[in-house]
């Protein structure tokens, strides 16, 4: 049968774990148990440790003493997350098994909201001191709420406190004044006070809701204050009703020039002490207040240096993705679990309303009823400013149901404003147990400032992106034409990200037949200097000029020269273009006869059945240099196995270690070993080629057309 039972929460913090080690040594001091203490306090700091670093979220520690054995359990509210043993090789994570060889057994376990890690201890003392030890236990008083625990026989010791000035304070304030208890307050910056350090006090006391203006105008004037008889739940004194106290006397802590909290001695009998109590206590204050703001300010430097790795860390992570949709799982994550239990992102549609976009708990059996929860609860308010969100009164009772304590949870709306416009909202929540701390509200404020921007960028790149791929699907033709006899392959890959219109184009289509009413075809492969609007203006110029041109009968040479003129109109628009353009006229006896004009292209190369590969055109200028160019045509009659390949500068150009592909004949090389294949299959080995010559993607555009006469 258990002889106490006791438990206390952390929060998800690196002081916590000190706060946990230092709970254990306590309780176990005031049974009398300093045998064990040392090893129950050990194996208490590893598994606090690992809840804090692998779960990130607040933790209960549990400690009681069952049948001569001590129990102490670490309960962290990811239930999720898996417990591992490392290897002896490990450099790290000797947590477990220090517990393992500490502890007579352990284990863990697992339920839907949390995860329990466990030991046991012998207790190791006689039946008869075990017997002295209950009777001396801190149990609660008829005067004072179940939750307080004060009035312990056990005294504490200098050799027992931690190196810590705030438990150092309390463990004098309760030896001096013989106080059942004591605590010290400290003020947050939002004027809420918290505990900063606790003797005789039960874990589930709180000062929740306790602000620096209920302490009174005696706690602003630096004066000391005793209430002596304080009823029960008194409205009148909300400092003693909610330690549950009948008495107490308090002094506040001044130190450069302002209130930094209050030390507070507390009992559970009234008239436990006089007005000299007050002013030994004010005297004490005064000594302690300096050294306690000299601690508080190295935790607030201690938190500060947290709060900006966070934020670099934040920042990097976000500047790494321009994907909308990853820019918004990475807030969420972000933000939990952090600085919250669960965090929603809302984006602002186009008639101005918010809707969930990405939700996440870091309970994940719980995601899908929150986000059924946000789904229906009330519409998300346009914002301005952070502030307390309650939407979920309107929720229907079936929804309200399968979210359980999700509905009564905190929440907090931060606006995310980019370019000053609204974008969305992101909306935090936490057990309603938890309030948001001051601090954490300020992080979450600098985190949505930052996200907002991300997500804009996202959002404009997507944008930037979309069009950039309908443009560059406009240039390009949408389907290449059966010719009979002639098999045709295109490969076209823009480089970068596809954020931006690529230079490159290729076109085949049909043209007015011959005199004699043959059917003919023209097709062109160009590269435009540059990319973007500007070279896409070009691009579409030059495909467009070349259909338009072939439709009024004009030859090839006629059509280049036209083109070229075209360009040169365009003026300080106008950009350089490299184009090899053909026509294709099929041979009464088989094979095609090809009409070709390459100006300023890399040149044409054919490809014969026995391997060997030669160029099929003479260079001419590039268009949209020189006036009044005149071009020569080349013509080049394919058989039946022959290939034409024409690429743009991307295939021959593409560099690896200060080499390009084309170096050294290397593209007549690779051509050499397309013998015998398909159109499509030199289209793909050509493009496989380019892909596989260097470690980094290409920076240029890749574009190639094969003509195989089949």
């Amino acid at each position: 049968m258990d002889q106490q039972l006791v438990s206390a929460t952390f929060p998800a913090a690196a002081t916590s774990v000190s706060a946990a080690r230092r709970y254990v040594r306590r309780v176990l001091t005031d049974w009398g148990m300093e045998v064990v203490a040392d090893d129950a306090v050990l194996a208490t700091s590893e598994l606090a440790t690992n809840a804090v670093t692998y779960a990130g979220t607040s933790f209960d520690v549990c400690c009681r003493v069952d049948d001569g054995k001590v129990h102490v359990e670490v309960r962290d509210h990811h239930p999720t997350r898996r417990i591992a043993m490392p290897g002896l090789e490990s450099s790290s994570g000797r947590g477990l098994p220090s517990t393992a060889r500490l502890a007579d057994s352990w284990g863990v376990t697992y339920d839907r909201l949390a995860k329990s890690v466990w030991f046991r201890l012998p207790a190791s003392a006689a039946d008869g001191e075990a017997d002295v030890q209950a009777e001396s236990l801190p149990l609660a008083e008829s005067g004072a709420p179940p939750a307080l625990r004060l009035g312990s026989g056990h005294q504490w010791s200098a050799r027992d406190a931690a190196d810590d000035p705030f438990d150092r304070a309390v463990e004098t304030v309760r030896d001096v004044l013989s106080a059942d208890g004591a605590v010290v307050l400290l003020a947050e910056r939002d004027g809420t006070l918290g505990i900063g350090a606790s003797v005789g006090l039960g874990p589930d006391v709180r000062p929740r809701g306790l602000r620096v203006a209920d302490l009174g105008a005696q706690a602003q004037r630096g004066v000391p204050w005793v209430l002596t008889d304080v009823p029960a739940g008194s409205a009148a004194h909300p400092m003693a009703s909610i330690l549950g106290a009948r008495s107490l006397a308090a002094a506040p802590l001044w130190a450069q020039g302002k209130m930094a909290g209050v030390v507070v001695a507390l009992s559970t009998s009234p008239d436990r002490f006089t007005q000299s109590d007050g002013e030994r206590l004010g005297r004490i204050a005064d000594e302690m207040a300096l050294s306690l703001e000299r601690a508080r300010v190295g935790e607030l430097e201690r938190s500060w240096r947290g709060w900006l790795s966070f934020v670099a860390e934040a920042s990097d992570l976000l500047a790494g993705t321009l994907d909308q949709e990853r820019t918004m799982a990475l807030v969420a994550q972000l933000v939990v679990p952090r600085l919250a239990s669960w965090c929603a992102v809302y984006t602002v549609d186009e008639a101005g309303r918010s809707r969930p976009a990405y939700t996440w708990h870091l309970d994940e059996t719980r995601i899908d009823p929150l986000r059924s929860l946000l789904q229906h609860a009330d519409p998300v308010p346009p914002v301005d400013v952070p502030g307390p969100w309650s939407g979920f009164g309107s929720v229907p009772e079936s929804v309200r149901q399968e979210a359980g304590s999700l509905v009564t949870d905190l929440a907090y709306s931060f606006p995310l404003i980019a370019r000053g416009r609204r974008i969305g909202m992101i909306i935090i929540g936490r057990p309603k147990q938890d309030r948001f701390l001051r601090g954490v509200i300020d992080l979450a404020e600098e985190l949505s400032r930052r996200a907002a921007l991300a997500i804009d960028n996202a959002r404009l790149y997507s944008a930037q992106t979309t069009m950039s791929t309908a443009l560059q699907r406009s240039l390009l033709p949408p389907a290449v034409p059966q010719i009979p006899g002639l098999e045709v392959a295109v490969v076209y890959e823009p480089a970068g990200e596809r954020s931006e219109v690529g230079g490159d184009f290729y076109d085949v289509f049909a043209c007015v037949p011959d005199e004699h009413g043959r059917p003919r075809w023209r097709f062109a492969i160009g590269d435009v200097c540059g990319t973007g609007p500007e070279a896409a203006a070009v691009t579409g110029l030059a495909r467009h000029a070349l259909r338009i041109l072939a439709a009024e009968g004009m030859s090839v040479p006629d059509v280049m020269e036209r083109l070229n003129r075209l360009i040169l109109a365009e003026g300080p628009r106008a950009r350089l273009l490299t184009l090899l353009h053909g026509e294709i006229a099929p041979l009464a006896g088989g094979g095609v006869r090809l009409t070709l004009v390459s100006a300023g292209h890399p040149p044409a190369l054919v490809l014969h059945p026995d391997g060997l590969v030669v160029e099929a055109v003479t260079a001419q200028p590039l268009l949209g240099v020189f006036d009044d160019v005149a071009f020569d045509v080349d013509t080049v009659e394919l058989q039946r196995g022959q290939v034409l390949l024409g690429v743009t500068d991307g295939v021959t150009e593409r560099r690896a270690s200060g080499r390009l592909l084309g170096d050294d004949e290397g593209l007549e090389r690779l051509l050499g070993t397309c013998t015998g294949l398909s159109a499509g299959a030199v289209a793909a080995r050509v493009q496989r080629a380019v892909r596989d010559f260097g470690p980094e993607p290409s920076g240029d555009d890749v574009a190639l057309i094969a003509l195989r006469v089949s």
